[in-house]
């Protein structure tokens, strides 16, 4: 009786034994999923800990000095000396002041109006004027918060106000384009394109690899149909279907969450159309690299990852540090955070989208490119 147990227990260990080594054969044969199996760790870990930062630093300021004056000089230093503001545009004028910071090149603006030192003096107690791009409320709500002991300490330092005294000034704050830092402003447009993402590289991703899986491909080759033509037969489709999830998320949007569309209403479909259809020119040529749907999947998910944490959608972009914000700029989504946030909350125009509406043509150029070459080298 124990004999037979043991020899029971043996025949399963040495079944159990088979299917370990069989697996282990499997996954070292599938290269691309254990490359991804060990590359994802290492990237979230490697964005997580140097790319990501909940307390942003040196974020791009503006500053207008309305008066040249020891004090208004004196907090221009104070600013530039500090970790939360990196200073990089000195302004002229008020409509400079304005434009600067509807172009999203700079986060913050801060004037020092004219008479500023000479109300100091008196005792009036003058107003340090502070713009911020509230369009991410997570930028801006530590850096305004640090402002006030930036400046109170520069002026101490010029004897201007006494250690232990009450600031002679005062800070007006203006959060401009989400005026209430409400969540939903900050999170339905980049949930716009975070879903499209995702859902327009899983749809493309798998085009190719069923169509081999399924052995169709053969009969499709035997058409009289180049690759290009076969590769926007398969986009084209969920062109469709991408916009209407388009619609539905900004209808949700703006009827459930009270989201406003300032700007072009066409403007932002075309723009969206632009976006989905380069999204998709990836997750088709993941298609075309994969051997098999698990694969493209991987591949998909390995694209998607960067453009969620380094795009803006969750942590500020330009409060990341700089070989980050490179990476991010060859990422559909950062661009297209740029473009729905400033046409929803800002009302902005094709000319001031120029560059991103080019970077999003760019790299859905390239995506085509290299499906296509890729195609006709793993097909033929």
């Amino acid at each position: 009786m124990n004999t037979g147990a043991a020899g029971i227990s043996g025949g399963l260990w040495r079944r159990i034994g088979a299917m370990l080594i069989k697996e282990l054969l499997q996954l070292r044969r599938d290269r691309v999923t254990l490359a991804t199996m060990i590359s994802i760790p290492l990237l979230q870990l490697v964005m997580f800990g140097y790319a990501i930062n909940t307390t942003p630093r040196n974020l791009p300021t503006a500053v207008l000095l309305q008066e040249n004056s020891d004090v208004g000089r004196s907090i221009l230093a104070a600013l530039r000396n500090t970790e939360f503001f990196k200073v990089t545009r000195q302004l002229r004028d008020e409509e400079e002041f304005n434009q600067v910071l509807a172009s999203g090149s700079v986060l913050f603006g801060i004037e020092v109006p004219a008479e500023f030192e000479r109300a100091l003096r008196r005792g009036d107690r003058p107003a340090l004027l502070v713009a911020a791009d509230a369009t991410d409320p997570v930028a801006t709500g530590p850096a305004i918060a640090a402002l006030s002991a930036i400046v109170d300490t520069a002026l101490v330092n010029d004897r201007w106000i006494p250690a232990s005294g009450q600031a002679p000034f005062e800070i007006r704050e203006h959060a401009r384009y989400n005026p209430a830092a409400s969540t939903p402003l900050n999170v339905v447009p980049g949930l716009l394109g975070t879903i499209l993402t995702l859902t327009m590289l899983i749809f493309t991703s798998l085009s190719v690899t069923r169509e081999i899986e399924r052995g169709t491909m053969e009969s499709l080759l035997a058409m009289p149909i180049t690759p290009f033509e076969i590769m926007l037969g398969k986009i084209a489709p969920y062109v469709l279907v991408g916009f209407m999830q388009a619609m539905l998320i900004a209808g949700a949007g703006v009827f459930l969450f009270g989201v406003p569309i300032v700007g072009n209403v066409a403007l932002l479909a075309v723009l969206t159309t632009l976006f989905i259809a380069t999204n998709l020119s990836f997750g088709y040529t993941f298609s075309t690299l994969a051997q098999n749907q698990l694969q493209a999947v991987q591949m998909s998910m390995m694209f998607f990852l960067p453009n969620m944490m380094l795009s803006g959608f969750i942590f500020p972009f330009l409060g990341m540090p700089r070989w980050a914000q490179v990476i991010g700029e060859w990422l559909p989504l950062t661009h297209f955070m740029r473009i729905v946030r400033a046409i929803m909350l800002k009302g902005a125009t094709l000319e001031e989208l120029r560059y991103d509406a080019l970077a999003l043509a760019g790299l859905m150029a390239f995506a085509m490119m290299v499906a296509v070459t890729r195609f006709r080298r793993t097909l033929d």
